[in-house]
């Protein structure tokens, strides 16, 4: 009796100092593994261990942002669900809905955002940013203006920021996939 008595509180000592799995991480665990991406997209987890950081490369194969590569973050803190990841892109980036500090202008990350929605959705949501530039909810105001006023302008300052060139003031980064 006494054996099994010991064996019992060395499994309650070691349950104690493993760290206690998130509701956050479980939901994370269940959407990385539903995950479907397109061949333009692609995960990248710096430590393996740590499943609620991590990036997501986009390849665009069509548009104007076609060529580039874009890395993003992934910050999800313990709220997920009930609060959407924190985005942010690595590159320095001509876009309407990219600020320049990486901030991401996506309804999906802000207002619109459900519990019900997954971290697919969010990459999608992040792909057609690259597909359809949206100029109607800007965080990059010069670039949302040039998309209206003049597509054709827009996309060759696209095409020169991707390069790693200046659009008015601003030198961007290299986007060019390698």
């Amino acid at each position: 009796m006494m054996k099994i008595w010991s064996l019992k509180k060395s499994e309650d000592q070691a349950a104690k100092s493993r760290p206690k799995t998130s509701a956050a991480l479980i939901r994370v665990q269940k959407d990385l593994s539903e995950l479907d991406l397109p061949p333009t997209m692609k995960t990248h987890f710096p430590n393996p261990e740590d499943l609620l950081n991590f990036e997501l490369t986009i390849q665009p194969d069509e548009g104007m942002y076609k060529g580039g590569s874009f890395k993003f973050t992934f910050a999800i803190n313990n709220n997920y669900p009930h609060e959407p990841p924190k985005v942010k892109c690595v590159p320095k980036v001509y876009h309407p809905n990219l600020d320049l500090d990486g901030n991401v202008c996506l309804n999906i990350l802000r207002e619109d955002w459900k519990p019900v929605l997954n971290l697919n959705a969010v990459m999608v949501g992040l792909q057609y940013l690259f597909l359809e530039p949206n100029a109607d909810d800007p965080l990059n105001k010069d670039a949302a203006n040039d998309l209206r006023q003049n597509r054709e302008r827009f996309a060759q300052n696209v095409a020169r920021s991707m390069r790693g060139g200046s659009v008015g003031s601003e030198t961007f980064d290299d986007v060019r996939a390698k």
